[in-house]
């Protein structure tokens, strides 16, 4: 596959989201958020290009890197075109003296690189990767550290809004003590996605409340997913990102997985930390 023929892909990935909500139809947008949460640091291209070849991947790497997991690829299977960078030197000259130079990487454009998903792979069986428990019992402490660390103040309380179960002003958030544990996860990311999204950027001033809601739930979805967490926000209507033009809900789509991949990595990042913590303080 040619970069233009994969930019191709990426478009009519694109047009086929905003037909299907146009449509009235989210099912087709949920499942690209599946693929979001599968794939968190992938590009917003990327998982898009994932999620139009091979829906059901789960697992992706290269055909070298599958091989250092004691895995070969099948043979006659197709691998998953992605965007992968191409990186470069450049020298630039020091303007007071033109004898000294300073090498540095730069980007300078992008090739298309395969991928394949773990089903079409044969081997040794890969190593027992740490995954999500699907207790949000498990993440939620993290979450709160990683929400207070970023600056907002979060506060379980009244809300002061009937039905409300959380608020998000600028620079604070507040839960509802009297939800679930699963049920707090998702309403706290929901209410971070807002305070990264709309409170510490202009989009609060050029999207309408209903897109601002909508797009603070599909990461909500797609942060439970990513954790393996059943939550409520499953049933949101992602109809509402339909508005009129495929460049406003790319605009969406890629603010939402921007958030979402920073708080599952941030997330993710303080498990480890914790983990590490743990086993130091076990082997002293």
């Amino acid at each position: 596959m040619k970069t233009e023929e994969a930019m191709k892909l990426v478009e009519e990935g694109i047009a086929a989201l905003n037909d299907a909500l146009r449509g009235g139809h989210s099912e087709t947008l949920t499942r690209f958020l599946e693929t979001l949460a599968r794939f968190p640091s992938y590009s917003f291209n990327n998982a898009l290009l994932i999620a139009m070849q091979r829906p059901d991947a789960t697992r992706v790497a290269g055909f070298h890197a599958w091989k250092k997991f004691g895995r070969a690829v099948k043979k006659g299977e197709h691998g998953i075109a992605i965007f992968a960078p191409m990186i470069g030197r450049r020298k630039d000259q020091d303007a007071r003296d033109q004898s000294t130079s300073d090498e540095k990487s730069a980007l300078f454009g992008f090739r298309i690189a395969y991928v394949f998903d773990v089903e079409q792979t044969a081997g040794d069986p890969l190593p027992d990767f740490a995954q999500v428990s699907g207790d949000a019992t498990v993440w939620l402490p993290l979450l709160e550290d990683a929400v207070r660390e970023a600056g907002v103040v979060l506060e379980y309380g009244p809300i002061g809004f009937p039905g409300a179960k959380g608020m998000s002003t600028p620079g604070a958030i507040t839960i509802s003590p009297s939800l679930t544990n699963t049920e707090k996860f998702a309403v706290l990311i929901h209410e971070f996605a807002h305070e990264l999204l709309h409170q510490r950027t202009d989009r609060r001033s050029s999207t309408t409340k209903r897109t601002r809601e909508t797009e603070a739930e599909a990461v909500a979805y797609t942060v439970c997913r990513a954790f393996g967490i059943d939550s409520t926000t499953h049933s949101s209507d992602y109809i509402q990102l339909y508005q009129g033009t495929e460049e406003t809900l790319r605009e969406s789509l890629a603010f939402v997985q921007q958030t979402a991949t920073h708080i599952i990595q941030t997330v993710r990042s303080r498990c480890v930390t914790a983990t590490e913590a743990t086993t130091s303080a076990l082997a002293a």
